[in-house]
């Protein structure tokens, strides 16, 4: 079967359906096309600070709070020596907060949400190729599972939201490079009756350190914790062997630590142990002709600061307001995407930075503080305490700030700067189990001849009377 549309999504996660349910609130024709069919299990429960006004512009936001999420108002971090308690109330603002969340149910309230706001939802539909003109895409081939019936959908731009599958940017233009600064293994479960480190806010994230890694320990509803261990992949493959299951490793890691003896006393796991490595990659292109690639279809950093949830609705939001205004005619689409391009890559950047820094760099909290503190507004250096800064880094506000405003914006040579900083010193580490920095994939299109800062400009994201750019005739 052959038919048309406006906008194809592929993919129905965060990025794919909050991308789906903003286009079709903009009052354009918006199919979005699922592998799977949901609620599916999927990993990355913490939500930062950034993903409410998100659920507020796309129609979700009422339905994620009625579903009665854990609040999470911050987070734990017991660091090598130090200890952090970011209470986002006190360090960014009072109504600061976000949730942890099942993702099951999370992803669903969000994929029906785009049903909500007039996208056709097709679930059990698997895309196998995608047709171009040139540079452009103009049609995918894919199958509906259930009966095994053929289709092909042209239509007008497509996103790409396939989360690791990576439709264009994997498997179509081979463009993804993995760091080899993160090459982890996460290996996790889930418990009752647990408890948080004493000192945290509502519903915090804790996190914990160890020799050759790190743990997560995430308060979700009804007594449930999510808590899971991270180390190099160096570290399990030398590790994993000497113990008679996956479970019987993970356990052992928790029984090394302290802090996580006393989170899980008298606590039992009531889930199966799993495992996933190798998920940390970047494309070299974040869009081109026709197309944008939003969520983990285009990039994924690392669970440290829980960046996940945030860069795919960050892409979903700057994509969508980007491909509405090209499609109405408002802006030249090689400027909106322009637009696109430079601001998601630069949050994912920025975060790249902070969490190598807490990798290969950390020293003390005031240093590492210190370096956050360059990547805000400069009005926000001026007025905040470094640990301020790296907070509303960390809740995903400075992102969703710059998006919004043109003034005040970080330049992009200072992230350069820090960048250039982790290599130099990943560089000189004679132990380093993670390899070096390599950010040539991040920043290497960004060569303008007009300067590294034109393509922002004075351009922003709008949201009335319709989600859109505005700022540059």
């Amino acid at each position: 079967m052959n038919d048309g549309i406006q906008i194809l999504v592929i993919g129905g996660g965060p990025a794919g359906s909050t991308a789906a349910a903003l286009l079709a609130k903009a009052g354009l024709q918006v199919r979005l096309l699922e592998r799977d069919h949901f609620p599916r299990y999927h990993i990355g429960e913490s939500l930062l600070a950034s993903c409410l006004p998100t659920l507020r512009l796309s129609g979700a936001f009422d339905k994620v709070r009625d579903h009665g999420f854990q609040v999470k108002r911050g987070g734990v971090f017991h660091w090598q020596k130090d200890k952090w308690h970011l209470d986002w109330s006190k360090l960014v603002d009072a109504d600061a907060w976000s949730w942890q969340v099942d993702r099951a149910s999370y992803d669903e309230i969000l994929l029906r949400n785009a049903a909500d706001q007039g996208a056709e939802v097709i679930e059990g539909a698997a895309v196998k190729s995608i047709d171009f003109d040139g540079d452009r895409p103009v049609a995918a081939h894919w199958v509906r599972q259930q009966d095994g019936s053929a289709h092909r959908t042209e239509f007008d731009f497509l996103v790409d939201a396939s989360g690791r599958a990576g439709v264009l940017s994997r498997q179509h233009f081979d463009m993804r490079s993995p760091h080899d600064v993160f090459q982890n293994v996460a290996t996790w479960g889930y418990w009752e009756g647990a408890r948080p480190l004493p000192g945290g806010p509502e519903g915090a994230i804790n996190v914990v350190s160890a020799p050759n890694g790190w743990f997560w320990h995430i308060p979700l509803t009804g007594g449930r914790f999510s808590v899971g261990y991270v180390t190099y992949k160096r570290c399990f493959a030398e590790e994993r062997p000497s113990f008679a299951s996956l479970e019987a490793y993970y356990r052992d890691a928790l029984g090394r630590s302290q802090d996580m003896r006393w989170v899980l006393d008298g606590a039992a796991l009531e889930s199966e142990v799993r495992a996933e490595q190798d998920y940390s990659y970047v494309s070299e292109r974040f869009c081109g002709p026709g197309h944008i690639m939003i969520g983990d279809a285009v990039c994924f950093l690392d669970p440290l600061l829980s960046t996940g949830v945030h860069l795919a609705q960050y892409g979903a939001l700057v994509g969508s307001a980007a491909v509405a205004t090209a499609l109405r005619g408002e802006m030249a689409e090689a400027q909106a995407l322009a637009f696109f391009d430079y601001v998601y890559r630069r949050a994912y950047s920025r975060f790249l930075v902070l969490v190598s820094r807490m990798y290969q760099q950390y020293i003390g909290m005031d240093e590492y503080f210190s370096h956050a503190h360059d990547l805000v507004h400069e009005d926000s250096r001026a007025g905040d305490a470094a640990i301020q800064s790296f907070t509303r880094i960390t809740t995903g506000l400075t992102d969703v700030r710059e998006a919004h405003e043109t003034g005040q914006r970080t330049l992009t040579d200072t992230l350069v700067k820090e960048a250039d900083g982790v290599q130099d010193h990943t560089a000189r580490s004679s132990v380093n189990y993670m390899g070096g920095l390599d950010m040539s994939p991040v920043w290497n299109i960004w060569r303008d001849p007009l300067g590294p800062d034109t393509a922002m400009g004075d351009v922003h994201i709008v949201a009335h009377p319709r989600l859109g750019l505005a700022g540059r005739a």
